[in-house]
């Protein structure tokens, strides 16, 4: 912490032309209250997110689900990635677990289906690849 405080004591002295001790400590509780702010779940939670969609597999079937715009079976979503059947229950279960993908039993048949939450992301994404 010491080199930071100094390293951040020679910016402020930058910014503000001198840096007084009151400069400091004013400044490492506003940055204090930012990381206060996040909080380790959320940032937990947003990583975990990531991770699912860090996945070729994992994102092929969020793209696909959001594309469908509806839910697909758990078989038309196998036709669509070529991995094993596990593999695939993995994916989808990796996709529930971070909020992209909500499932339902429908009969014998297992329906998915995008969430607002998938939808956000891929819009997001999308807008941002030329």
């Amino acid at each position: 912490m010491v080199n930071t405080t100094d390293r951040l004591e020679r910016y402020l002295e930058d910014e503000l032309g001198e840096c007084r001790s009151e400069d400091l400590e004013q400044r490492l509780d506003e940055l204090g209250a930012l990381d206060d702010a996040l909080g380790s779940s959320q940032i937990d939670a947003e990583l975990d997110l990531l991770s699912a969609l860090a996945n070729e597999t994992r994102y092929t079937l969020i793209r696909v689900l959001v594309a469908a715009g509806d839910e697909l079976c758990v078989c038309e979503l196998h036709a669509v990635v070529d991995i094993t059947e596990s593999g695939l229950s993995h994916a989808l279960s990796n996709l529930v677990d971070a909020g992209l993908v909500e499932s339902r039993k429908d009969g014998r048949w297992k329906k998915y289906r995008a969430t607002n939450r998938a939808v956000a992301i891929v819009t997001l994404v999308e807008g941002t690849v030329e």
